[in-house]
Protein backbone atom coordinates (compact mmCIF):
# COMPACT_ATOMS: atom_id res chain seq x y z
CA UNK A 1 0.00 0.00 0.00
CA UNK A 2 1.61 3.30 -1.09
CA UNK A 3 1.45 6.52 1.01
CA UNK A 4 2.40 10.10 0.98
CA UNK A 5 5.09 11.83 2.93
CA UNK A 6 3.62 13.78 6.04
CA UNK A 7 3.01 17.06 5.81
CA UNK A 8 4.26 20.39 8.17
CA UNK A 9 2.16 21.55 10.66
CA UNK A 10 0.47 24.54 8.98
CA UNK A 11 -0.26 22.75 5.84
CA UNK A 12 -3.13 19.93 4.77
CA UNK A 13 -1.47 16.42 3.29
CA UNK A 14 -2.87 16.46 -0.26
CA UNK A 15 -4.00 13.34 -1.88
CA UNK A 16 -1.67 11.18 -4.09
CA UNK A 17 -3.21 7.77 -3.58
CA UNK A 18 -6.66 7.01 -3.75
CA UNK A 19 -7.42 4.03 -1.42
CA UNK A 20 -10.59 3.31 0.03
CA UNK A 21 -11.74 2.45 3.42
CA UNK A 22 -14.36 1.91 5.56
CA UNK A 23 -15.27 4.70 7.89
CA UNK A 24 -17.27 4.85 10.88
CA UNK A 25 -18.09 8.87 12.21
CA UNK A 26 -19.24 9.62 15.93
CA UNK A 27 -20.43 12.89 16.16
CA UNK A 28 -22.30 14.06 19.27
CA UNK A 29 -25.29 17.10 18.50
CA UNK A 30 -25.98 19.70 20.80
CA UNK A 31 -29.14 18.77 23.27
CA UNK A 32 -30.75 21.51 22.67
CA UNK A 33 -31.12 21.18 19.56
CA UNK A 34 -32.19 17.77 19.56
CA UNK A 35 -34.80 18.57 22.47
CA UNK A 36 -36.18 21.21 19.15
CA UNK A 37 -35.88 18.84 16.80
CA UNK A 38 -38.27 15.99 18.04
CA UNK A 39 -40.59 19.12 19.87
CA UNK A 40 -40.89 20.11 16.70
CA UNK A 41 -41.62 16.82 15.04
CA UNK A 42 -43.13 14.75 17.40
CA UNK A 43 -44.33 11.81 15.24
CA UNK A 44 -40.12 11.44 14.43
CA UNK A 45 -40.29 9.24 17.70
CA UNK A 46 -42.48 6.59 16.15
CA UNK A 47 -40.32 5.90 13.22
CA UNK A 48 -37.44 3.72 12.03
CA UNK A 49 -33.60 4.22 12.54
CA UNK A 50 -33.50 5.07 9.02
CA UNK A 51 -35.84 7.33 8.45
CA UNK A 52 -35.02 9.05 11.53
CA UNK A 53 -31.40 9.33 10.70
CA UNK A 54 -31.76 10.42 7.07
CA UNK A 55 -34.16 13.31 8.68
CA UNK A 56 -31.63 13.93 11.37
CA UNK A 57 -29.04 13.99 8.37
CA UNK A 58 -31.33 16.52 6.05
CA UNK A 59 -31.27 19.28 9.10
CA UNK A 60 -27.85 20.06 8.11
CA UNK A 61 -26.75 20.78 11.71
CA UNK A 62 -22.97 20.65 12.02
CA UNK A 63 -20.91 18.53 9.77
CA UNK A 64 -24.64 16.52 9.03
CA UNK A 65 -23.63 13.52 6.50
CA UNK A 66 -21.50 16.17 4.78
CA UNK A 67 -17.40 13.83 6.05
CA UNK A 68 -19.99 10.53 5.12
CA UNK A 69 -21.46 11.95 1.62
CA UNK A 70 -18.31 12.96 0.08
CA UNK A 71 -16.14 9.82 1.45
CA UNK A 72 -18.72 7.96 -0.29
CA UNK A 73 -18.60 9.62 -3.63
CA UNK A 74 -14.91 9.07 -3.57
CA UNK A 75 -14.92 5.15 -3.10
CA UNK A 76 -15.06 4.60 0.80
CA UNK A 77 -17.79 3.13 2.92
CA UNK A 78 -18.83 5.37 5.42
CA UNK A 79 -21.92 6.69 7.75
CA UNK A 80 -22.73 8.36 10.82
CA UNK A 81 -23.40 8.06 14.29
CA UNK A 82 -25.01 10.41 16.27
CA UNK A 83 -24.34 8.65 19.75
CA UNK A 84 -25.89 11.21 22.18
CA UNK A 85 -29.39 10.89 20.36
CA UNK A 86 -31.53 8.60 22.60
CA UNK A 87 -34.51 8.27 20.81
CA UNK A 88 -31.94 7.55 17.55
CA UNK A 89 -29.98 4.98 19.91
CA UNK A 90 -32.29 3.43 21.23
CA UNK A 91 -34.28 2.50 17.81
CA UNK A 92 -31.29 1.16 16.80
CA UNK A 93 -30.91 -0.61 19.70
CA UNK A 94 -34.57 -2.26 19.43
CA UNK A 95 -34.36 -3.19 15.56
CA UNK A 96 -31.40 -5.06 16.13
CA UNK A 97 -32.01 -6.73 19.14
CA UNK A 98 -29.55 -5.42 21.19
CA UNK A 99 -30.42 -4.92 25.13
CA UNK A 100 -30.60 -1.42 27.01
CA UNK A 101 -28.65 -2.46 30.10
CA UNK A 102 -27.34 -1.29 33.15
CA UNK A 103 -23.46 0.40 32.32
CA UNK A 104 -20.16 -1.23 31.51
CA UNK A 105 -18.33 1.98 31.59
CA UNK A 106 -17.23 4.26 34.13
CA UNK A 107 -18.50 2.57 37.49
CA UNK A 108 -16.01 4.00 39.75
CA UNK A 109 -17.50 7.26 38.71
CA UNK A 110 -21.07 6.60 39.89
CA UNK A 111 -19.87 6.85 43.88
CA UNK A 112 -20.54 10.22 43.35
CA UNK A 113 -23.92 10.65 43.79
CA UNK A 114 -24.79 14.45 41.22
CA UNK A 115 -23.30 12.64 38.17
CA UNK A 116 -25.31 8.87 38.85
CA UNK A 117 -28.19 9.79 36.51
CA UNK A 118 -25.63 11.17 33.64
CA UNK A 119 -23.25 7.92 34.02
CA UNK A 120 -25.77 5.97 33.96
CA UNK A 121 -27.70 7.49 30.90
CA UNK A 122 -24.13 8.01 28.98
CA UNK A 123 -23.53 4.59 29.44
CA UNK A 124 -26.00 2.79 27.80
CA UNK A 125 -25.65 5.13 24.79
CA UNK A 126 -21.72 3.84 24.94
CA UNK A 127 -23.89 -0.10 25.08
CA UNK A 128 -25.34 0.84 22.06
CA UNK A 129 -22.11 2.37 20.58
CA UNK A 130 -20.08 -0.23 21.21
CA UNK A 131 -22.51 -2.92 19.32
CA UNK A 132 -22.64 -0.55 16.41
CA UNK A 133 -18.93 -0.25 16.10
CA UNK A 134 -18.85 -4.25 16.46
CA UNK A 135 -21.01 -4.54 13.58
CA UNK A 136 -19.56 -2.41 11.38
CA UNK A 137 -15.71 -3.15 11.79
CA UNK A 138 -14.90 -0.34 10.05
CA UNK A 139 -11.33 0.70 8.93
CA UNK A 140 -11.25 3.44 10.39
CA UNK A 141 -13.30 5.04 13.64
CA UNK A 142 -13.65 8.45 13.46
CA UNK A 143 -14.45 10.43 16.55
CA UNK A 144 -15.59 13.98 16.16
CA UNK A 145 -16.11 14.62 19.87
CA UNK A 146 -13.19 13.62 22.50
CA UNK A 147 -14.70 13.29 25.18
CA UNK A 148 -17.75 11.11 24.77
CA UNK A 149 -16.03 7.83 24.65
CA UNK A 150 -13.61 7.01 27.80
CA UNK A 151 -10.56 5.48 27.13
CA UNK A 152 -11.33 2.36 28.21
CA UNK A 153 -13.97 2.08 25.83
CA UNK A 154 -11.36 3.10 22.94
CA UNK A 155 -9.29 0.57 24.19
CA UNK A 156 -11.83 -2.27 24.21
CA UNK A 157 -12.72 -0.85 20.37
CA UNK A 158 -9.69 -1.02 18.74
CA UNK A 159 -10.10 -4.93 19.01
CA UNK A 160 -12.85 -4.35 16.24
CA UNK A 161 -11.04 -1.03 14.11
CA UNK A 162 -7.75 -0.31 12.59
CA UNK A 163 -7.52 3.01 13.25
CA UNK A 164 -9.47 5.05 16.10
CA UNK A 165 -8.73 9.47 14.11
CA UNK A 166 -9.98 12.39 16.84
CA UNK A 167 -11.09 15.87 15.34
CA UNK A 168 -10.71 18.77 17.66
CA UNK A 169 -10.91 22.42 17.53
CA UNK A 170 -11.64 23.13 21.19
CA UNK A 171 -10.72 22.83 24.76
CA UNK A 172 -8.64 19.82 25.41
CA UNK A 173 -10.34 16.69 26.85
CA UNK A 174 -7.74 15.15 29.73
CA UNK A 175 -4.65 14.56 28.87
CA UNK A 176 -6.04 10.19 29.21
CA UNK A 177 -8.28 10.77 26.35
CA UNK A 178 -5.99 11.94 23.60
CA UNK A 179 -3.72 9.46 24.22
CA UNK A 180 -6.38 7.03 23.71
CA UNK A 181 -6.42 8.10 20.03
CA UNK A 182 -3.90 6.84 17.44
CA UNK A 183 -3.93 10.20 15.23
CA UNK A 184 -5.40 13.22 16.13
CA UNK A 185 -6.89 15.83 13.23
CA UNK A 186 -7.09 19.44 14.14
CA UNK A 187 -7.94 23.10 12.60
CA UNK A 188 -5.97 24.65 15.17
CA UNK A 189 -2.23 24.91 13.19
CA UNK A 190 -1.13 25.69 17.25
CA UNK A 191 -2.67 22.49 18.37
CA UNK A 192 -0.17 20.06 15.93
CA UNK A 193 2.75 20.68 17.53
CA UNK A 194 1.51 20.69 20.85
CA UNK A 195 0.19 17.13 20.15
CA UNK A 196 3.23 16.33 18.72
CA UNK A 197 4.69 17.26 21.73
CA UNK A 198 2.90 15.06 23.77
CA UNK A 199 3.83 11.88 21.94
CA UNK A 200 0.59 12.44 20.13
CA UNK A 201 0.48 11.44 16.35
CA UNK A 202 -1.50 14.85 14.92
CA UNK A 203 -2.10 16.49 10.89
CA UNK A 204 -3.43 20.06 10.26
CA UNK A 205 -6.91 19.41 9.24
CA UNK A 206 -8.90 22.47 7.80
CA UNK A 207 -13.00 22.73 8.22
CA UNK A 208 -14.63 23.25 4.72
CA UNK A 209 -18.32 23.66 3.55
CA UNK A 210 -20.92 21.81 1.88
CA UNK A 211 -22.64 23.02 -1.31
CA UNK A 212 -25.15 20.50 -0.65
CA UNK A 213 -27.19 22.66 1.67
CA UNK A 214 -27.82 25.73 -0.40
CA UNK A 215 -29.78 23.50 -2.41
CA UNK A 216 -32.38 22.34 0.83
CA UNK A 217 -32.13 26.10 1.65
CA UNK A 218 -34.09 27.52 -1.42
CA UNK A 219 -33.89 30.85 -1.96
CA UNK A 220 -33.29 33.39 0.65
CA UNK A 221 -33.53 37.43 0.28
CA UNK A 222 -30.90 39.36 1.97
CA UNK A 223 -32.85 41.04 4.34
CA UNK A 224 -30.57 41.78 7.50
CA UNK A 225 -27.80 44.08 6.99
CA UNK A 226 -25.40 42.68 9.92
CA UNK A 227 -25.48 40.16 11.78
CA UNK A 228 -23.95 38.04 14.13
CA UNK A 229 -24.80 34.30 14.16
CA UNK A 230 -23.28 31.98 16.68
CA UNK A 231 -22.94 31.16 20.66
CA UNK A 232 -22.18 33.00 23.06
CA UNK A 233 -21.10 31.54 26.65
CA UNK A 234 -17.98 31.29 28.74
CA UNK A 235 -15.99 29.89 26.29
CA UNK A 236 -16.17 32.58 24.06
CA UNK A 237 -15.95 35.47 27.37
CA UNK A 238 -13.52 38.02 25.20
CA UNK A 239 -15.75 38.06 21.81
CA UNK A 240 -18.94 38.48 24.13
CA UNK A 241 -17.71 41.58 24.83
CA UNK A 242 -17.08 42.75 21.48
CA UNK A 243 -20.32 41.55 21.00
CA UNK A 244 -22.09 43.93 23.17
CA UNK A 245 -19.88 47.21 22.18
CA UNK A 246 -20.94 45.98 18.98
CA UNK A 247 -25.23 46.05 19.91
CA UNK A 248 -24.72 49.43 21.26
CA UNK A 249 -22.91 51.13 18.45
CA UNK A 250 -24.55 49.87 15.26
CA UNK A 251 -27.67 48.23 13.81
CA UNK A 252 -27.03 44.67 14.19
CA UNK A 253 -28.83 41.17 14.56
CA UNK A 254 -28.16 38.40 16.66
CA UNK A 255 -29.42 34.51 16.46
CA UNK A 256 -28.12 31.54 18.13
CA UNK A 257 -27.66 30.05 21.57
CA UNK A 258 -26.57 31.16 24.86
CA UNK A 259 -28.40 34.39 25.14
CA UNK A 260 -29.26 32.84 28.66
CA UNK A 261 -26.02 33.15 30.11
CA UNK A 262 -25.92 36.99 29.55
CA UNK A 263 -26.72 39.22 31.92
CA UNK A 264 -30.22 40.76 32.42
CA UNK A 265 -28.23 44.26 31.13
CA UNK A 266 -26.41 43.23 28.58
CA UNK A 267 -27.38 45.29 25.33
CA UNK A 268 -27.62 42.14 22.65
CA UNK A 269 -31.20 41.00 24.55
CA UNK A 270 -32.86 43.56 22.27
CA UNK A 271 -31.60 42.28 19.38
CA UNK A 272 -31.08 38.72 19.76
CA UNK A 273 -34.23 36.61 17.82
CA UNK A 274 -33.14 33.49 19.67
CA UNK A 275 -32.06 30.21 18.61
CA UNK A 276 -31.20 28.84 14.82
CA UNK A 277 -29.96 25.39 14.05
CA UNK A 278 -28.88 23.66 10.76
CA UNK A 279 -30.93 24.73 7.80
CA UNK A 280 -32.39 27.77 9.96
CA UNK A 281 -28.74 29.32 10.58
CA UNK A 282 -28.06 28.73 6.99
CA UNK A 283 -31.31 30.55 6.04
CA UNK A 284 -30.13 33.31 8.56
CA UNK A 285 -26.63 33.79 6.92
CA UNK A 286 -28.12 33.65 3.72
CA UNK A 287 -30.26 36.40 4.77
CA UNK A 288 -27.23 38.06 5.80
CA UNK A 289 -25.52 40.95 3.35
CA UNK A 290 -23.06 41.11 6.29
CA UNK A 291 -22.00 38.90 9.16
CA UNK A 292 -19.41 39.04 12.02
CA UNK A 293 -17.66 36.38 13.05
CA UNK A 294 -15.33 35.92 16.04
CA UNK A 295 -13.33 33.38 17.39
CA UNK A 296 -13.20 30.92 20.38
CA UNK A 297 -10.94 32.07 22.89
CA UNK A 298 -8.35 28.79 22.70
CA UNK A 299 -8.16 29.18 18.93
CA UNK A 300 -5.50 31.98 19.99
CA UNK A 301 -3.93 33.53 17.11
CA UNK A 302 -5.10 31.68 14.41
CA UNK A 303 -8.11 31.32 12.14
CA UNK A 304 -10.25 28.02 11.70
CA UNK A 305 -14.20 27.85 12.76
CA UNK A 306 -16.84 26.79 10.71
CA UNK A 307 -18.00 30.15 9.92
CA UNK A 308 -15.51 31.44 7.88
CA UNK A 309 -16.78 28.36 5.47
CA UNK A 310 -20.26 28.87 6.39
CA UNK A 311 -20.84 32.35 5.60
CA UNK A 312 -18.71 32.47 2.70
CA UNK A 313 -20.70 29.79 1.07
CA UNK A 314 -23.47 31.94 1.90
CA UNK A 315 -22.48 34.40 0.15
CA UNK A 316 -22.23 37.04 2.64
CA UNK A 317 -19.55 39.92 3.62
CA UNK A 318 -18.01 38.20 6.42
CA UNK A 319 -15.93 40.33 8.60
CA UNK A 320 -13.79 38.29 10.81
CA UNK A 321 -11.82 39.32 13.66
CA UNK A 322 -7.60 39.18 12.11
CA UNK A 323 -5.63 36.31 12.48
CA UNK A 324 -1.91 35.55 11.64
CA UNK A 325 -2.71 32.53 8.64
CA UNK A 326 -6.20 34.56 7.73
CA UNK A 327 -4.33 35.20 4.38
CA UNK A 328 -4.03 31.79 3.48
CA UNK A 329 -7.26 30.74 3.41
CA UNK A 330 -9.19 33.96 2.07
CA UNK A 331 -7.37 37.29 0.42
CA UNK A 332 -8.10 39.53 3.12
CA UNK A 333 -10.01 42.91 1.76
CA UNK A 334 -10.30 40.82 -1.57
CA UNK A 335 -12.78 38.05 -0.34
CA UNK A 336 -13.31 38.99 3.42
CA UNK A 337 -12.62 41.65 5.66
CA UNK A 338 -10.77 41.32 8.54
CA UNK A 339 -10.41 43.66 11.95
CA UNK A 340 -8.16 44.14 14.34
CA UNK A 341 -10.28 45.92 17.30
CA UNK A 342 -14.07 47.15 18.04
CA UNK A 343 -13.52 50.32 16.33
CA UNK A 344 -11.66 48.84 13.73
CA UNK A 345 -14.96 46.64 13.16
CA UNK A 346 -17.39 48.95 13.51
CA UNK A 347 -15.70 51.43 10.77
CA UNK A 348 -15.46 48.12 8.35
CA UNK A 349 -19.04 47.83 9.03
CA UNK A 350 -20.40 51.30 9.03
CA UNK A 351 -17.81 51.43 5.52
CA UNK A 352 -19.48 48.57 3.85
CA UNK A 353 -22.88 49.09 4.88
CA UNK A 354 -23.11 52.35 2.71
CA UNK A 355 -20.93 50.75 -0.23
CA UNK A 356 -23.65 47.74 -1.26
CA UNK A 357 -21.06 47.65 -4.63
CA UNK A 358 -18.21 47.24 -2.87
CA UNK A 359 -20.11 44.75 -0.32
CA UNK A 360 -21.50 42.14 -3.26
CA UNK A 361 -18.19 42.50 -4.79
CA UNK A 362 -16.15 40.99 -1.93
CA UNK A 363 -18.74 38.62 -0.78
CA UNK A 364 -18.98 37.44 -4.34
CA UNK A 365 -15.06 36.88 -4.41
CA UNK A 366 -15.35 34.90 -0.79
CA UNK A 367 -18.34 32.77 -2.15
CA UNK A 368 -16.63 31.59 -5.20
CA UNK A 369 -13.05 31.16 -3.33
CA UNK A 370 -15.20 28.36 -0.77
CA UNK A 371 -16.23 26.86 -3.97
CA UNK A 372 -13.49 26.08 -5.31
CA UNK A 373 -11.15 25.28 -2.22
CA UNK A 374 -12.82 24.73 0.98
CA UNK A 375 -16.15 22.10 -0.07
CA UNK A 376 -16.01 18.80 2.09
CA UNK A 377 -15.39 16.87 -1.15
CA UNK A 378 -11.75 18.45 -1.28
CA UNK A 379 -11.11 17.90 2.10
CA UNK A 380 -12.48 14.33 2.10
CA UNK A 381 -9.70 13.74 -0.61
CA UNK A 382 -7.46 14.99 1.60
CA UNK A 383 -8.45 13.16 4.28
CA UNK A 384 -7.80 10.28 2.39
CA UNK A 385 -4.25 11.66 1.90
CA UNK A 386 -3.79 11.26 5.82
CA UNK A 387 -4.98 8.25 6.47
CA UNK A 388 -2.73 6.94 3.15
CA UNK A 389 0.49 7.80 5.46
CA UNK A 390 -0.94 6.09 8.36
CA UNK A 391 -1.76 3.15 6.01
CA UNK A 392 0.85 0.68 7.66
CA UNK A 393 -1.48 0.97 10.70
CA UNK A 394 -4.33 -0.36 8.78
CA UNK A 395 -2.57 -3.33 6.92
Amino acid sequence: MSSTSKGSSSQPIEVTVANSYSFLIIDTYYPRFLRSLYASNPSLTTTGYVEQHSFLMDQCFGTADFYSANLNKIGCHAEEIIPNNEILQRQWAIEHGVRIEEPLYAKAIKRVPYVRRYIRTHNWLLNILAEQIKKAKPDVLYLQDLSFCPPDFLKEMKRYVRLVVGQIACPLPPLDNLRSLDLILTSFPHYVERFRSMGIKSEYFKIAFDPSVLEKTGKVDRKYNCTFVGGIGPAHRSGTLLLEELARRVEIDFFGYGADTLDASSPIHARHHGEVWGLDMYRTLLASKITINRHIDVAENNANNMRLYEATGCGALLITDNKINLNDLFKVGKEVVAYGNIDDLISQINYYSSRQSELETIAHAGQTRTMNEHTYQQRMEQLLGIINTYADQLA
